[in-house]
């Protein structure tokens, strides 16, 4: 009997304790799904972190956060937009833009311009030489024979001061400023009777904003005490199916643009502005990036895959709306991303010099059209193409121009026209 009842207490006692036991276990299942929720629908945040030092300067590196989870990482060294983290069709964030883990390699792989801001001239300039007011001028040569993207030390490898932070209504978002001094983007340049370096003091401020639809909105302003020239954008190179995941052969590419700017062996451009129809230019439909990308075609060898200026459609070349300028779509992530601009032109880089030998965030080489950049921006040589766009700044005016890059997936619901962004500012 005793037996009997001893095996009874302690068949109650397992009884209980199992009870307990599956009572902790739906308690941490419930705090772990509230986890997941709060994760989800986060407030929106800014954090800031130191990110190392080059030349004795601390750099930082700042996190904006939106209510839906989206994450920006951007650095004080160049301006840089690190990474994007971005929801696929699931809900799965990957990191969508390509860059590297450490500052060191920022500093000491400086050719890709990851992510960066670009200045004082995006893109190529003839030689490096340009006339302003009858004066001419040398910049160095960093792309030979041409200057790229301001030279041997621009915008890309300056250290920028956060002047201010902001959580707003539309967004959180980073204010950086850096002041160019004349002279610069000469360096390198050897003995010449042309003035070394861009004129005049350009006192620039960039400003990115997370927004809470999943847009990445940047602002770019500068004034100048000198007439000089001027043509920012950034540099960010985009996978859409993640960050060293895979080539971007099948993304599928709109371009608002019915012609483009034909460019030399150097890529510097012709001063013809031709159509793209009948050609591999012609993104005027969705295609996919590999479609046509080793056609046999004289343009496409020049840039081993494309590297143009395209001509955004605009009313006139002085309307300086928001206009749509490019649709990417990812079939396998369903990531879709749209770009918006005031800029008249875009240049649309396959990542074509990607060869391997630099390692990104996610410990992966990144390889040939790994990745694609979408540059807004005036007309590459327009200081010596009297036929394009002007890139002068002259002293009392005010160079500003915004960029959006709108983010979401092909299973959202939504009514609106995804070729029109509501310009709040």
């Amino acid at each position: 009997m005793n037996h009997i009842r001893s095996s009874a207490v302690i068949g109650r006692t397992i009884t209980h304790l199992c009870t307990a036991l599956l009572v902790v276990l739906s308690i941490g299942m419930v705090g772990a799904s509230a986890s997941a929720s709060t994760t989800r629908h986060d407030t929106p945040s800014i954090q800031k972190e130191s990110f190392g030092a080059t030349d004795g300067t601390e750099i930082f590196r700042y996190t904006l956060t939106n209510a839906q989870g989206m994450e920006v990482k951007i650095i004080t060294y160049g301006g840089i937009i690190q990474s994007i983290r971005v929801p696929d069709r699931s809900g799965t964030l990957a990191n969508v833009a390509l860059g590297f883990a450490t500052l060191d390699d920022y500093v000491k792989n400086n050719s890709p311009y990851f992510g960066a801001i670009i200045g004082r001239y995006g893109n190529r300039i003839a030689k490096g030489q340009f006339t302003l007011d009858g004066v001419n001028y040398q910049l160095g040569i960093n792309n030979d024979p041409n200057s790229l993207h301001g030279g041997f030390k621009g915008f890309d490898k300056k250290v920028w001061e956060v002047t201010k932070t902001f959580d707003k209504k539309k967004g959180v978002g980073i204010e950086l400023h850096y002041l160019s001094r004349a002279g610069e983007g000469g360096e390198q340049v050897g003995a010449t009777d042309r003035v070394k370096g861009y004129p005049g003091n350009l006192d620039t401020y960039v400003t990115y904003t997370l927004t809470k639809d999943n847009a990445i909105r940047v602002d770019y302003r500068a004034t100048t005490n000198a007439p000089t020239i001027v043509n920012l954008t950034n540099h960010s190179y985009f996978n859409l199916s993640g960050e060293g995941s895979s080539d971007i052969y099948d993304h599928e590419l709109q371009l608002n643009a019915a012609h483009y700017t034909p460019v030399d062996a150097t890529l510097i451009p012709t001063g013809e502005i031709a159509p793209v129809a009948g050609t591999p230019f012609d993104f005027t439909r969705p295609h996919t990036i590999g479609e046509r990308i080793r056609d046999s075609v004289q343009q496409i060898m020049f840039g081993r895959g494309y590297d143009h200026n395209f001509v955004l459609n605009r009313s006139n070349p002085n309307n300086k709306a928001l206009i749509w300028a490019a649709r990417v779509r990812d079939p396998q992530s369903g990531r879709r991303l749209v770009m918006f601009t005031r800029e008249p032109g875009m240049q649309f880089y396959s990542g074509n010099f990607l060869d391997g030998t630099l390692v990104g965030t996610s410990g992966k080489a990144y390889r040939q059209s790994d990745g694609f950049a979408l540059e807004t921006q005036h007309f590459p040589d327009s200081p010596n193409k009297p036929n394009f766009p002007s890139t002068v700044l002259q002293p009392g005016h005010v160079y500003q121009t915004t960029t959006v890059y709108k983010f979401s997936t092909d299973s959202t619901q939504s009514t609106e026209d995804d070729t029109v962004y509501t310009d709040d500012e």
